[in-house]
């Protein structure tokens, strides 16, 4: 997979160079953030600075996944992303909306956005005369889509996970995910997918999926890698505190991008990026 349909925008994905998706947590409760951009003007105040910082994607996110989060109702939910979604369409970048909610992916298509992150896969089902996740997702004939593997849900998804072969179970997982969307019509070139760390996976589950990064490539759509600041990162590293986990961040971003990642889902734009180019230049040996 050489480009990724992604809405306006045909993006291209370079080996050991993944594009870099910039978080935006526009949420109260966000693990990684504390609500430091739960107000529109800082969220898209802190949108702008990662665009200057290199962000190659702006992910914007209004219900926090973290483990133990409780659901936010579909208006809440909307009325804290609305505002910052109609402000970032405008700056003619790809702009992804982090939402399970159909309700909210049709918004936020209707509004602009290039992308639908679906931290539950598209699994979503229709209810009460809404349509579905796929469905939403199939109502776009460009809207690209990043598709993730999740164990359980946020309430209780860390509570006791299990698997018999974490890497084997999460790429069935994936690739009938990416049948089910072929079958509504969305191609793996709108698609990328993520194994989901942290969503229902203890370390060793993490690390062994980061392990298997190269091997999800074969699914036929680009893989996207998102650890940044996660539980992983302080279990190995010591740094209880999420904006601590600076440096093990970015040298997960690094291994991500030697095997083979498209993209990677981060906080520190301006440091992954740095240290991308830097690896680029000193494996491949030129500017």
């Amino acid at each position: 997979m050489n480009t990724w349909q992604a809405g306006r925008f045909n993006l291209t994905l370079t080996p050991g160079k993944p594009l870099v998706m910039g978080i935006v947590n526009v949420t109260p409760d966000s693990f990684s953030d504390g609500g430091d951009h739960a107000q529109a003007k800082a969220a898209i105040a802190h949108a702008e600075r990662l665009l200057k910082d290199g962000a190659d994607i702006l992910d914007l996110g209004a219900e926090s996944t973290r483990p133990g989060a409780q659901a936010v109702p579909v208006d809440e939910e909307w009325a804290r992303l609305a505002p910052v979604l109609a402000e970032v369409v405008r700056w003619n970048v790809p702009v992804s909306v982090d939402s399970m909610k159909p309700r909210v992916m049709q918004l936020a298509l209707q509004a602009g956005v290039d992308i639908l992150n679906d931290v539950n896969g598209f699994r979503s089902q229709a209810q009460a005369g809404e349509p579905s996740a796929l469905q939403v997702l199939a109502s776009s004939p460009r809207a690209g889509a990043v598709v993730m593997h999740m164990q359980g849900e946020p309430r209780s998804m860390q509570n006791n996970p299990m698997y018999g072969d974490v890497c084997g179970e999460v790429m069935q997982f994936l690739r009938q995910r990416l049948e089910a969307l072929e079958q509504v019509g969305v191609m793996p070139t709108r698609v990328l997918v993520d194994p989901g760390f942290g969503f229902g996976k203890t370390l060793e589950h993490n690390l062994a999926l980061m392990r298997a990064t190269s091997e999800f490539s074969q699914l036929g759509a680009g893989v996207l890698i998102g650890v940044s600041r996660k539980r992983m990162i302080g279990e190995i590293t010591g740094r209880e505190q999420p904006k601590q986990r600076l440096g093990g961040s970015v040298a997960a971003a690094l291994y991500a991008a030697r095997m083979g990642a498209a993209v990677v889902r981060v906080h520190d734009v301006m440091e992954t990026r740095d240290a991308i180019a830097m690896q680029e230049v000193l494996f491949r040996g030129a500017l």
